[in-house]
């Protein structure tokens, strides 16, 4: 609904919208606002889109950790995940399964911050599906 209905029905309104204010006819002013109007709702109807994106592919880092730390020591990460910053824990991600855990341990003792995490992983694991 929001891709095939949503956002076509809104792009058409604004064009609807300048169009009529354009060509002059009565009440240009009512039909500026208008287009206006629908411009923003148009605006802020994408932007909460990527921002639902953006917080589910967070949501999947934490998966991924949890996942990942369930492999690597057999048990979950509740509480270990409690000690860490989201930040913390997407650094974490790029270290490769040797690092891992030293540098785990080291975030969690040092408080290292993401920048320091990420500056001190040797073997980097890109992640280009990101958005």
């Amino acid at each position: 609904m929001h891709h095939f209905v949503f956002l076509p029905l809104m792009t058409a309104m604004v064009i609807a919208g300048i169009v009529m204010a354009v060509t002059g006819s009565s009440n240009q002013l009512v039909w500026i606002l208008f287009a206006i109007l629908a411009a923003c709702i148009l605006f802020l109807a994408v932007m909460l889109r990527q921002h639902y994106a953006l917080g589910n592919q967070d949501r999947i880092v934490r998966v991924e950790f949890r996942l990942r730390y369930l492999e690597m020591f057999g048990k979950r990460s509740a509480a270990i995940e409690q000690r860490l910053s989201f930040a913390q824990i997407a650094a974490l991600r790029f270290a490769a399964d040797e690092e891992f855990e030293p540098l785990l341990t080291r975030a969690i003792n040092e408080e290292m911050s993401a920048d320091e995490i990420k500056k001190a992983i040797r073997h980097w694991n890109a992640d280009c599906m990101r958005l």
